[in-house]
């Protein structure tokens, strides 16, 4: 786990973001986070299997499935809410997923961000993977990390966040969580498969169902307060 010093930061469709940002990017908005950890990679397969005792993705890449390295993926929202509440068990520690401006403050750099683009450099191809070639891609530490030392936050694997998704609010906020309703949860960080580097930049935002099955690229980043 990487300390994330707590700060404000400009949330959204800052300059550097256009002329690809989306509407759902705006307004652009102040946001200060308090101090956070959060996990240098996503979570791995072997980390899954040790707390769930199954293997979420046997059905994709035979030959590769029960590499530990590799990211877990094939996972709903549900399905992290439950693996974490076993890891929070077994290791007596408060995991969780991230908010969504918590994830973005540490995909940025937190306080040592240099405004770039995606996660660690305005060049796509040192952080990120541009070709859906599989598993293979999905190993952590395979890119350059960003500010923080962190690795994957701009195409490894689209990862969860705790907030519903919905509209931003142009007022400063204060370790905000999303609407307090909703039918989707935030996605983010862009995947291996996405192709295009816009869905890979630190602003870009998607969504999905919290108990759909049908999410295969998508993953988890696990916070400690």
């Amino acid at each position: 786990m990487i300390k994330v010093d707590g700060g404000t930061f400009m949330m959204g469709a800052t300059p550097e973001q256009e002329p690809e940002a989306a509407d759902n990017e705006r307004p652009v908005h102040e946001v200060t986070v308090s101090s956070f950890y959060i996990g240098q990679t996503e979570v791995t397969l072997g980390l899954w299997i040790a707390v769930t005792g199954y293997n979420p993705i046997p059905h994709l890449y035979p030959e590769q499935k029960d590499d530990p390295r590799r990211a877990a993926q094939c996972i709903t929202w549900t399905d992290c809410q439950e693996f974490i509440t076993k890891l929070n068990e077994m290791t007596g520690q408060k995991f969780r997923m991230p908010t969504e401006a918590e994830w973005e403050f540490a995909a940025r750099g937190g306080n040592l961000s240099h405004g770039y683009k995606y996660a660690g450099s305005n060049n796509i191809n040192e952080v990120a993977w541009l070709e859906n070639r599989g598993l293979g891609d999905t190993f952590a530490r395979t890119k350059a990390p960003n500010e923080l030392g962190l690795y994957g936050m701009s195409g490894s694997m689209w990862e969860w966040c705790q907030d519903w998704f919905g509209p931003y609010s142009s007022e400063p906020l204060v370790n905000p969580k999303g609407p307090e309703s909703g039918t989707e949860r935030v996605i983010r960080g862009g995947c291996r498969g996405a192709l295009d580097p816009i869905y890979m930049r630190v602003t870009c935002r998607n969504s999905g169902e919290p108990d759909d099955e049908l999410y295969a690229g998508i993953g988890l980043r696990l916070v400690m307060e």
